[in-house]
């Protein structure tokens, strides 16, 4: 009797995210597999979700909502920011990619969308928010120790 993934299952697989129209995002396939502990925040929580009861040699492809993923695009995650406020050697420009550091401490990426001569428009939403995907798997293998 081959095990099913549970909510603390590790698990061994080959992933592939793309976007509804087929564009690949993402995939491990032809490469290294992913190997996680379900809950460890590797995926989404919807494509946790997505592989529950799951055995070893299951395929699946499952399309999965904003809400399933990294929610939906949030207006109030955009940012106008200062220009003086960046370091003096750094030009923003529109697409530039910036690391931030947070209160926290911890990291976060984002977008510059727009650059004028009294403020910088930063994007903080995560790059696939708002995208419905399709996430495919084929569960290699899986352990519940």
């Amino acid at each position: 009797m081959s095990l099913r993934i549970n909510q603390s299952s590790h698990v061994r697989l080959h992933y592939r995210i793309s976007l509804e129209d087929g564009t690949e995002l993402e995939s491990s396939f032809g490469d290294e597999e992913l190997e996680f502990t379900m809950g460890q925040n590797i995926l989404t929580e919807g494509m946790e979700l997505s592989l529950l009861n799951l055995a070893s040699g299951d395929k699946q492809s499952i399309t999965l909502s904003p809400d399933q993923t990294y929610g939906p695009r949030d207006p109030d995650n955009i940012h106008d920011l200062n220009p003086a406020d960046f370091p003096a050697d750094m030009k923003p420009e529109k697409g530039q990619v910036i690391a931030f550091d947070t209160p926290a401490g911890d990291d976060i990426n984002g977008v510059v969308v727009a650059v004028s001569a009294d403020k910088v428009a930063v994007d903080f939403n995560h790059p696939l928010a708002g995208n419905t995907l399709v996430f495919e798997v084929e569960i290699l293998q899986v352990d519940n120790d």
